[in-house]
């Protein structure tokens, strides 16, 4: 990464929904990206690749803020592997929490470019865990668009 953009990055962090568009639609993609992630105990560098890779298509080639939701996820999965007041279960209910209050991120779960993250499982239980934590998703997904269309509906 650049280096200019590290600046910015440690400045921005700071005052990150100031400056930042639609920064609680990338904490909420970080947040997916990081749950998954750190339900694998030895997280690889590939991980990251993944993250950036998928960010480059999701932000359509946008460097600057596919770097930003890769910072961000680094950082959850940090707080999460440091146990720095954030645990999976918190993580969790984070998610569900903000789905709640704004159902259309729902939209950005994205089971297929979740799936790569399986390949990077060391062992049956954590390819299991993972696996578990996707169909999570997306029935966290299908409930919150189901139960959104309903409000829409009766509106």
């Amino acid at each position: 990464m650049r280096l200019g953009f590290r600046i910015k990055h440690y400045f921005f962090n700071a005052f990150r929904e100031i400056f930042v568009h639609h920064h609680g639609s990338l904490e909420f993609r970080a947040k997916v990206f990081a749950l998954v992630i750190a339900a694998n105990e030895h997280i690889k560098v590939e991980n990251y690749i993944l993250v950036k890779q998928t960010a480059l298509d999701i932000y359509e080639g946008d460097e600057d803020r596919a770097n930003l939701l890769l910072l961000s996820t680094k950082e959850l999965v940090n707080k999460l592997k440091d146990k720095n007041g954030l645990d999976i279960d918190s993580l969790i209910f984070s998610i569900q929490k903000e789905l709640k209050i704004v159902p259309r991120y729902a939209k950005k779960i994205d089971i297929e470019s979740l799936k790569p993250f399986l390949d990077l499982a060391e062992n049956e239980d954590t390819f299991a865990y993972q696996n578990n934590i996707l169909e999570f998703l997306q029935n966290l997904k299908n409930e919150t668009l189901k139960t959104n269309a309903n409000s829409e509906k009766k509106e």
